[in-house]
């Protein structure tokens, strides 16, 4: 388990998928720190912005799905004066259930929730559609069945279950089977789940005080315990053109602008929601002093420089590299690609990511020099040690080696033989690695003290390397032994 914002621990969370996309099955238990890795094309993406899209679609994964508008709902029933039988059951079930919430020492389970709520959140919990249009917008499909194996032909039916898991018990499910005929949805919120403390007391806050009228973001965010942020492959590129990108979205909102394209193209969901985080981007509208701590060792330790970030007239925001002991800021066109990949790690760390939120990155290691992959191993280490949740998909050795070795000095200090406190460890409790490979289902590869983590197949390649290697010195030599004795 990993700590969520206000330092109670979130829920475990397991998601299984069957023929989706180029995925034939996979089982994945998210762990703090969680790595995909495999050949291209094997679906490691897919499972990644299915991850992103579950956390869209339930507004983060909580220990219970409450839904903000059945919260506003429940408030509304408890101060209604409406006569009718119904609602005056409703209020009497509800005014019950503040009554409960009220008494300490004793546990509030969902059990004691007004029965009208429990069936609505049930109902809301086996809504596809909501599911269904946010898998739309995050992989940019005209249906969902299209995400139905496409590999091989003889698969017709995409299974996705969710379970959120607290030791031992579920503590509510989610499965959806599509078949490019119908969609079949199931899900169950388990009874007895106990309501958290600091969940409670929100509640109990928001209902007794009515405190959402005045604020109303509020009961958006009272009880998700994560926000989730993708890092698409394609941030270095989004970075050096966002400028242009926002200005030809506003000249194809006129009519006229419209009307020059027969057909408009579109963005995934991650790379809109990405390409919007960019836009609007603002400083320090959220302060962490630990977040941005990382973001400055990220930049003094890989980047040797800083990111700056100017309002130019135009409005959309300028995001500019100061090497160290440079006067000059350089536009992200002139800086090494180095820098527009991790530039928006280093704002998104610094202003947008809090402790407990979920980020996904792919390929964090993308144009950086070997020393520089294995610093960021440390950056996303570092993330796990305050509390995010961190998804990484990789094709990097050396970070595989980097986090392997992370492992195996937070294993060692466990055993307390450190020769001083470590500044950054894992555990091997804290990483989930997962293999993937064409028409096979993925694998996890479980820590090895030796091995680490890499899959077989690295091996493989290396040693067939090594192999045409040492074939070819031989040959060389043997030409050099000939040369000499003629």
């Amino acid at each position: 388990m990993q700590k969520t914002k206000d330092g109670q621990q979130s829920p475990n969370i397991h998601i299984a998928v069957e023929n989706f996309g180029p995925i034939k099955k996979a089982e994945i238990d998210l762990r703090p720190l969680t790595v995909f890795v495999g050949e291209s094309n094997t679906g490691k993406t897919y499972l990644c912005a299915l991850i992103y899209a579950l956390q869209r679609t339930f507004d983060g994964i909580s220990q219970v799905p409450w839904s903000p508008h059945r919260i506003i709902q429940l408030d509304r029933i408890s101060r209604s004066r409406h006569s009718s039988l119904s609602t005056q059951v409703s209020r009497e079930e509800t005014q019950e259930m503040l009554e409960k919430l009220g008494v300490t020492g004793q546990p509030f389970k969902f059990s004691d929730s007004p029965q009208w709520l429990q069936d609505r959140l049930q109902s809301d919990l086996v809504d596809s559609e909501r599911f269904k249009d946010e898998l739309r917008r995050c992989f940019d499909l005209e249906s969902a069945s299209e995400l139905i194996k496409f590999t091989n032909g003889q698969h017709d039916e995409m299974k996705v279950s969710l379970e959120i898991r607290e030791e031992n018990q579920i503590l509510w499910s989610f499965g959806v089977s599509n078949s490019a005929s119908e969609v079949t949805t199931d899900g169950f919120v388990n009874e007895d789940t106990v309501l958290r403390h600091g969940d409670r007391a929100a509640l109990q806050e928001i209902l007794d005080t009515g405190g959402w009228r005045r604020e109303p973001v509020r009961i958006f965010s009272w009880n998700a315990p994560a926000e989730s942020y993708y890092l698409p492959a394609a941030r270095s590129g989004i970075m050096q053109s966002h400028g242009m990108i926002a200005s030809s979205l506003v000249d194809r909102a006129t009519r006229v602008g419209l009307e020059q394209f027969s057909e408009i193209p579109t963005f995934s969901g991650m790379i809109a929601d990405f390409l919007k985080q960019i836009i609007s981007y603002k400083e320090h509208r959220v302060s962490s002093g630990e977040m941005s701590g990382i973001a400055k060792i990220l930049e003094d330790e890989v980047l040797r420089g800083g990111i700056e970030i100017r309002k130019p007239a135009a409005g959309y925001p300028e995001f500019r590299y100061c090497p160290q002991k440079s006067e000059q800021a350089l536009r992200m066109s002139q800086s090494s690609s180095m820098v527009s990949e991790l530039a928006p790690l280093v704002f998104f760390l610094r202003d947008v990511v809090r402790p407990g939120d979920t980020l996904i990155i792919e390929e964090p290691e993308a144009h950086l020099h070997p020393a520089a992959q294995t610093k960021v191993a440390l950056i996303l280490t570092h993330l796990v040690r305050v509390g995010v949740r961190v998804i990484i998909t990789t094709h990097s050795d050396w970070l595989l080696e980097q986090i392997g070795n992370l492992i195996r000095e937070g294993e060692v200090m466990k055993l307390g033989k450190n020769q001083s406190e470590p500044t950054t460890w894992l555990t091997k409790e804290e990483v989930g690695a997962w293999w993937f490979r064409t028409n096979k289902p993925v694998k996890e590869i479980p820590f090895d003290s030796i091995e680490g983590i890499e899959p077989k197949d690295y091996y493989d390649i290396a040693e067939e390397l090594h192999n045409d290697a040492v074939e070819f010195q031989q040959h060389l030599l043997n030409e050099e032994e000939l040369s000499d004795d003629e």
